[in-house]
């Protein structure tokens, strides 16, 4: 058997009435153009436009899974959960499902955040995979609270552009406004990279 759980990662699975339409007006990504075989990174902004959750979506038939950092799944579920009042919308972890990579291979589709990172897929758990933190942070790429913070980084700041986490002709969304204002006046000043020691 090949390791290729990502044991740090998490399924969510959001079912219901028109889930596309409550999370385009919550997450940075376009929630439109997610289709399966298509994944996309997008991130759970404040208001202020600053990285409170990141993770990938993924469609299965009408639903959207969320593959999110294991730490933050329950948190994650309940930022949800506020947002979604009264829409008839169930968000639950999905025990069944695991996160799974590889750094190359036929399996799955490109990281949609860089080609360099090989390979993703959702499918039954299995053994723990090798190797992922270290080739993410070989290419820069940072995710989760601890890299990220909660309400700490601007998602600009987190490479979310040259990341493919952000859309700008989507519309609104959680932390929109400020996103949209530095990403035209070109006010990114600061951005997170991964230095050697």
């Amino acid at each position: 058997m090949v390791a290729t759980t990502l044991v740090d990662r998490a399924v969510l699975r959001l079912s219901g009435e028109d889930v596309r339409g409550f999370l385009q007006g919550l997450v940075s990504a376009d929630v439109a153009l997610v289709a399966a075989g298509a994944p996309a990174w997008a991130g759970l902004l404040t208001p202020q436009g600053k990285a409170l959750f990141d993770f990938l979506l993924w469609a299965e038939g009408e639903d959207i899974l969320v593959d999110c950092e294991a730490a933050a799944a329950e948190a994650l579920v309940r930022r949800l959960s506020l947002y979604r009042l009264r829409r008839p919308i169930m968000i639950v972890r999905d025990l069944a499902l695991g996160v799974h990579w590889a750094p190359e291979g036929k399996e799955g589709v490109p990281d949609p955040r860089l080609d360099a990172l090989g390979r993703r897929w959702i499918a039954a758990p299995g053994e723990a995979a090798a190797g992922w933190r270290e080739l993410r942070l070989l290419h820069g790429v940072t995710e989760g609270v601890a890299e990220l913070g909660s309400d700490k980084t601007l998602w600009l700041e987190a490479n979310a552009r040259e990341l493919h986490g952000v859309s700008f002709t989507k519309g609104c969304y959680v932390g929109q406004e400020n996103t949209a204002r530095m990403h035209h006046r070109s006010k990114v000043n600061r951005r997170l990279i991964v230095v050697h020691a």
